[in-house]
């Protein structure tokens, strides 16, 4: 009995001594109750929308008043024009615009009812429906507040009049194609890359390229050129099945969306570069990729779940992520038909994010080679 006490006491040293192993033990488990208890969530809060409003009376005034009380809605633009509501839309400003009539208060005295139209981005088909629903609910509760509150019943009402941009049909699969396509180049393109190269290095074969004549950057090339190939392949595959099979739509220029995906496998690829250069051993780099690019691909990069409706550090979180940029150009393209002149900053982000990658992981490489 003293013995196997020894050998307990013996193994719970060597699980305290080893940090990766604690990180496994409580770091995970800790970071993804965190990230699922916050990121897990289908209500809406702070909403970006825009009001256009050509009257500026009283009653639009109190409507107006009574969305932003709620707490669901966030007022990010008091639109000059109709031209400028399509704008921000293309520009993914907002998830929805509330558009009242011009003289509304006139009309609703004179015709004792009004219509307030209700504009969403049903890119997000979801979000779309539920702010839709908020504030239809909100803008028809307003008359038992009004002044016309002691009219027999049904004398006076406001009613909404719903129409969604981008998806009318409001089809889940064009929210979830992007997503997934995002999902898939980045493990595929990621994790492959820097399994391939950690296994090089367990066997003890990076050692040997890094100590030839070639150059740390042609090593990294010649490792990762036919997976940038296989990826660009299935880069391919994806689009082909998703306009095929699903429908998706292509509205804007496929030689753009060509350019970005390309982009977007390079940023994959440079991220897989880089965690290579951070393990030792297939197992961690498998798991790094999974811990760093899989849950937040999926909880944090506005796929599934709104990002407005997150904690802040989970907002500044998202921006980090290739895959928040990535889905914010395949949306903003094949939904929407926006060109580079609006969709210029995802697309610098990513090329940024590439450059960085890229240099940490050459940088790294030399430094081994150095030493």
């Amino acid at each position: 009995m003293k013995r196997f006490r020894i050998f307990v006491k013996k193994e719970f040293l060597h699980i305290f001594r080893d940090k990766r192993t604690l990180l496994v033990l409580f770091g995970m488990p800790l970071v993804q109750v965190l990230l699922f208890g916050y990121a897990i969530t289908n209500e809406i809060k702070d909403a970006r929308i825009a009001i256009y409003d050509p009257s500026r009376d009283a009653l639009t005034d109190k409507l107006t008043d009574k969305l932003l009380a709620s707490g669901y809605f966030r007022l990010d633009d008091r639109a000059a024009s109709m031209a400028a509501i399509r704008q921000d839309f293309k520009r993914g400003r907002i998830k929805m615009a509330v558009i009242f009539p011009p003289q509304a208060a006139r009309k609703y005295e004179h015709d004792q009812q009004l219509t307030v139209q209700l504009i969403a981005d049903a890119s997000d088909p979801n979000t779309a429906s539920t702010l839709t629903s908020y504030a239809s609910s909100i803008i028809r509760q307003y008359m038992p507040e009004s002044s016309y509150q002691n009219e027999p019943p049904g004398m006076f009402r406001i009613e909404t009049e719903v129409r969604m941009l981008f998806n009318q049909e409001l089809k889940g699969v064009y929210m979830f194609v992007p997503g997934v396509m995002t999902l898939i180049l980045m493990l595929v393109s990621a994790m492959l890359t820097s399994i391939a190269i950690t296994r090089e290095k367990e066997m003890g074969m990076m050692e040997l390229l890094l100590v030839s004549p070639v150059k740390p950057a042609v090593v990294i090339a010649g490792k990762v050129l036919p997976y940038f190939l296989l990826s660009i392949i299935n880069a391919a595959l994806i689009l082909i099945v998703g306009v095929a099979v699903f429908g998706m739509p292509v509205r804007g220029n496929v030689l753009l969306l060509s350019g970005e995906m390309l982009l977007f496998v390079l940023t994959s690829l440079s991220l897989g570069i880089f965690i290579s250069t951070k393990t030792d051993r297939q197992q961690t780099a498998m798991m790094m990729s999974m811990f760093a690019l899989l849950m937040p691909t999926v909880l944090l990069s506005g796929f599934i779940f709104p990002l407005e409706s997150m904690p802040w550090p989970l907002q500044w979180l998202a921006n980090i992520l290739p895959a928040k940029w990535f889905i914010i150009i395949l949306k903003g393209i094949m939904l929407k038909g926006t060109g580079l002149a609006i969709l210029w900053r995802p697309t610098a982000i990513l090329f940024g994010m590439t450059v960085l990658f890229l240099f940490a992981g050459i940088k790294s490489f030399k430094t081994r080679l150095s030493s």
